[in-house]
């Protein structure tokens, strides 16, 4: 039987057939694997998501983690999972030798990932922030950082968590408060609270690594005075074990509408329940250079906003295919031709409208996959290509399209889940039905790292004008040169590229017109109608690009993916023909209602 989790057909077609990943081999760096060994891998994460993280999927919803005052607790099945996977090694998956890892593609090993976020989103998130953490301290930390958290965190005894928000600032990070006093030891002295942090406590390890976001005093004001603190949740002692409790307390949890697997917490830094070292304040160690944590946090968040795009992808995608599996055995009705009304029913999978809808939920999920996969090959491309000019222009147009790669899955893969609820009827709006709880786990992709508003505010506020447009023309030279692939392949392929080449000439014209007034304030009102209409263009380019790279295949697979194609640019890129007439209207009736009018 096939996998309802995701498609393993899918994913060797979308990395082998067009991103060609077995060419990455060929660099240093991935010289050490072929195509076995990225099989295995990807066998090994679909034989351990589906054996050991989708059985407890259901529990995990249904019993979500628990503060007794003192404790959290979680369902056992929680940390046999956790176990597994990092005995297996996948949390140093994409990792250096140096610190234990297995050197491989981040391309590859995002798709091992999306695995574990189909089968159980909740539980993958403990690893998903734990390889996040280790890589900003790969990145930022000392040499004595990396020995003392990330080695630990490669092999599963160690977890970790990014801590930006507070109660009252939210995503406003330049109204953070919570403080980090230098002390005579070169540490410092962390107080404050920190609201909606993921895994900010259990028991899953030895040992919780919090990277938190605060300031020295007499820092600047604003967000160019925040530095990072690594602030364990036990201090370790210098033969690696944990040992004292450092004072990091948990408030409260968070009781959320989905994902709840995963603890929510508000912590409490130095609160003075725990006096590590016989002082106040929670013990924490600088993270690079002072006033320079936000840039530092960023290479989490980013790798994190793509990996969120992902969760909401495999979240769509098993949506998807759980509603297929659905609608190919729930017999119901006839054809509407049929006269009989004594003839057996039919599978609902032959009514035309459940077919639109199956086809509108695969045009999303198989093509936010593709942009996802698109975007973590551009990171190996930025890492290991071999000409700087490569590596220039792979850095260029991921910070360009990281805004949609987060974005676009989360709300078109939620109306992926809520089409999988509609084509089980009555009984997707019950719990017995797992579609339920998809939708419900992928209405948080949408706020967490960056809400679809500030994604909007990036895309358009920043990474379209940066280096006087530069990102911009880097996105629509990439989409002319397919456009120009498909008009040589001729054919059908030439017809699909006609209302591409269209809406990436609006993009550049929209984009124009709401920066010519020089007025930041009109222009970026529309900012969530700009991501949206550019996102739907984007992935009408990520269409075009698998249907060329499908050649000439004539198995049902192929025919598939040609009709998704087929529908995506006929069907859904036409919505963004009222967009961007709405856009160049420079329309303020948002911006001009004020608040006293609701």
């Amino acid at each position: 039987m096939d996998s309802l989790l995701l498609s393993r057909r899918d994913l060797d077609f979308l990395l082998y057939d067009w991103l060609d990943v077995t060419a990455l081999t060929r660099r240093p760096r991935y010289a050490d694997h072929d195509r076995d060994t990225f099989d295995a891998v990807l066998d090994l994460g679909e034989s351990i998501a589906t054996r050991h993280f989708a059985p407890h999927n259901k529990r995990n919803d249904a019993e979500e983690p628990r503060f007794d005052g003192e404790r959290v607790h979680l369902v056992p099945e929680v940390a046999e999972a956790l176990r597994v996977f990092a005995e297996a090694g996948l949390t140093g998956a994409a990792m250096d030798h140096a610190v234990g890892g297995w050197q491989l593609p981040t391309v590859v090993a995002n798709a091992c990932t999306a695995w574990f976020q189909a089968a159980n989103v909740g539980t993958a998130a403990y690893p998903f922030l734990t390889v996040g953490n280790a890589n900003l301290l790969l990145a930022h930390g000392s040499p004595e950082q990396i020995d003392t958290y990330v080695r630990p965190m490669v092999e599963g005894r160690f977890f970790g968590t990014m801590c930006l928000s507070e109660p009252q600032a939210g995503s406003s990070l330049a109204d953070l408060t919570t403080r980090a006093v230098p002390q005579a030891d070169g540490g410092y002295r962390i107080t404050g609270t920190k609201m909606w942090i993921s895994g900010g406590d259990h028991e899953l390890g030895e040992n919780i690594v919090h990277l938190v976001l605060a300031r020295i005093p007499g820092a600047p004001a604003g967000v160019k005075g925040i530095s990072l603190f690594a602030v364990p949740k036990f201090l370790v002692r210098p033969d690696g074990t944990p040992g004292e409790r450092n004072d990091v307390v948990v408030a409260g949890l968070n009781h959320k509408m989905g994902y709840r697997g995963t603890v929510n917490t508000l912590l409490n830094f130095g609160e003075g329940r725990y006096t590590p070292g016989g002082a106040p304040g929670a013990v924490g160690e600088l993270v690079g250079e002072p006033h320079q944590g936000l840039a530092a946090m960023f290479h989490m968040m980013n790798e994190a906003r793509i990996g969120v795009g992902l969760g909401a992808t495999a979240l769509g995608y098993t949506g998807y295919l759980h509603a297929l599996d659905y609608a190919r055995t729930r017999p119901q009705g006839r054809p509407l031709t049929g006269k009989d009304p004594l003839a057996p029913q039919v599978p609902i999978i032959e009514h035309a409208d459940v077919r639109r809808m199956l086809l509108a939920q695969k045009s999303y999920v198989e093509g936010a996959l593709a942009l996802g996969l698109y975007c973590s090959r551009l990171v190996d491309e930025e890492r290991t290509a071999e000409e700087e000019p490569a590596r220039a222009r792979a850095h260029l147009l991921l910070d360009v399209l990281t805004p949609i790669a987060k974005s676009w899955p989360a709300q078109w893969c939620l109306a992926a889940n809520d089409l999988a609820i509609q084509v089980h009827g009555g009984y997707g709006y019950t719990r017995e039905y797992n579609v339920e709880q998809f939708y419900r786990d992928n209405r948080l992709n949408a706020i967490h790292e960056g809400t679809h508003g500030i994604q909007g505010l990036d895309l358009l506020g920043r990474k379209v004008v940066m280096g006087g447009g530069a990102g911009l023309r880097l996105l629509l030279d990439t989409l002319a040169a397919t456009v120009a692939r498909a008009r040589a392949a001729g054919g059908e392929a030439a017809e699909l590229a006609d209302p591409l080449e269209g809406a990436a000439a609006r993009v550049g014209r929209t984009t124009a017109a709401l920066w010519a007034t020089g007025d930041p304030a009109t222009a970026l009102a529309n900012a969530s109608t700009y991501l949206e209409a550019v996102g739907h263009v984007v992935l009408a380019w990520i269409w075009l690009e698998q249907f060329l790279a499908l050649g000439d295949g004539a198995e049902p697979f192929h025919q598939g993916k040609r009709q998704a194609a087929r529908y995506f640019l006929r069907v859904e890129l036409p919505r963004t023909g009222p967009q961007f007439d709405l856009l160049d209207r420079l329309d303020r009736t948002a911006a001009d209602c004020r608040p006293e009018w609701f």
